[in-house]
């Protein structure tokens, strides 16, 4: 997703806080236990309204009966409702903003995300409902999550304690096996688009940016690094190379960092001057911001944030087996090998630099052109 694009969440999280349960093999409830995940009990605020919305009551399309906005972005406008079909089930209705419907590059994006979850078939993944017959506008229907992001969870509570945050994160690695057995990549993983439900699942969502592995290039995925966030994006996504499923191990890395810190790893004015860092440096040490995190956290952290893919974790089952078993991993001392990274001016890296230098250039070109056919007159 683009910086200014972020999605909030307002799902309500409320209820008697639930007694601590001990994990099982296919437990739906991954987070029970889980203190930072019990505590919470307001909503999220919702940014104003873009465009003119659903008002409550309004029925859509004969089926979808509008309750309330319960998420908004530069993006789209999501809606809880009633399916009248099927008994009053409360489901998310996504709208995309009239503008986006308009935009061939975004309005894709959209449309990729409602084909890939319906690809997508599991308890940590969000589901998607289908909707058959003609529809009167574009919308993607999902089912409901009663909860809310790992992002207000971060807002109200950071860092988090070691035991919740690795937990978190194993969570995480269970839906990226799912997605990446089915050759998917997320590629735009961040707090924003992990649900932690009130009924203690964990959820991932927001599969706009997804893509399948070797799916090959196209002039859209090309465009793709303008609508990630370069908060949490891999060295090569920044540079615009080939994604594959180390590309959103090391996004998880960021957010572990993040969980563990209570900070981002690199910190700039602009976002994507703070993404270009990573291309050429390593974070400051995870225990340099927080001395509190034992040796093995900070050695998973750093694995997973490798700038070459072929020293991260091969896979997401790789990442979680040190996660969920932290006192077996063996410390190789990555915190004291780490380079400090270096500014380096790059287009493909700063596209509102890249704008403007472009837009600048061709502005001098036709002056310059002008000023030759004057001459020759």
């Amino acid at each position: 997703m683009d910086h200014n694009m972020t999605e909030v969440s307002a799902f309500d999280w409320a209820g008697a806080r639930p007694e601590p349960a001990q994990e099982t093999p296919g437990d739906p409830r991954p987070l029970a236990g889980v203190g930072c995940c019990m505590d919470l009990t307001e909503r999220e605020g919702l940014p104003p309204p873009i465009e003119q919305e659903f008002t409550e009551g309004h029925l859509l399309d004969g089926r979808f009966l509008i309750q309330e906005v319960v998420g908004r972005s530069g993006m789209a406008t999501i809606y809880r409702a009633l399916d009248q079909e099927k008994g009053g089930r409360v489901v998310a209705v996504k709208v995309p903003l009239m503008r986006i419907e308009s935009d061939p590059v975004t309005y894709g994006r959209f449309q990729r995300e409602e084909r890939i979850g319906f690809a997508l078939k599991d308890p940590r993944l969000l589901e998607f409902i289908p909707v058959e017959g003609q529809k009167s506008r574009p919308y993607i229907v999902m089912e409901y999550l009663d909860g809310c992001t790992l992002a207000y969870v971060l807002h109200r509570t950071r860092p988090l304690p070691e035991k919740d945050a690795l937990r978190i994160a194993s969570v995480i690695c269970e839906a990226l096996e799912q997605m990446h057995a089915r050759r998917f990549v997320h590629r735009d993983l961040k707090p924003g688009n992990v649900m932690i439900c009130r009924n203690q699942n964990l959820c991932l969502m927001d599969f706009g940016l997804a893509a399948e592995v070797d799916s090959g290039f196209s002039l859209f995925d090309g465009l793709t690094p303008l609508f990630g966030t370069p908060e949490y994006m891999a060295p090569e996504q920044v540079r615009n190379k080939a994604n594959d499923e180390r590309t959103d191990i090391y996004c998880l890395g960021v957010i572990l960092y993040q969980m563990l810190t209570g900070v981002l790893p690199f910190q700039a004015e602009d976002p994507w001057a703070a993404a270009q860092l990573r291309v050429n440096g390593d974070p400051v040490a995870p225990r340099f911001v927080n001395p509190a995190i034992s040796l093995e956290a900070e050695e998973i952290v750093l694995r997973a944030m490798r700038r070459d893919p072929a020293e991260r974790y091969p896979s997401a089952a790789a990442f979680k087996a040190e996660l969920d078993h932290p006192s077996h991993v063996h410390v190789t001392g990555l915190s004291n090998r780490l380079r400090a990274p270096s500014w380096r001016l790059s287009l493909q890296g700063t596209p509102v630099l890249s704008g403007i230098i472009i837009g600048v250039g061709s502005l001098l070109a036709m002056v310059g052109l002008f000023f030759l056919l004057m001459r020759h007159r």
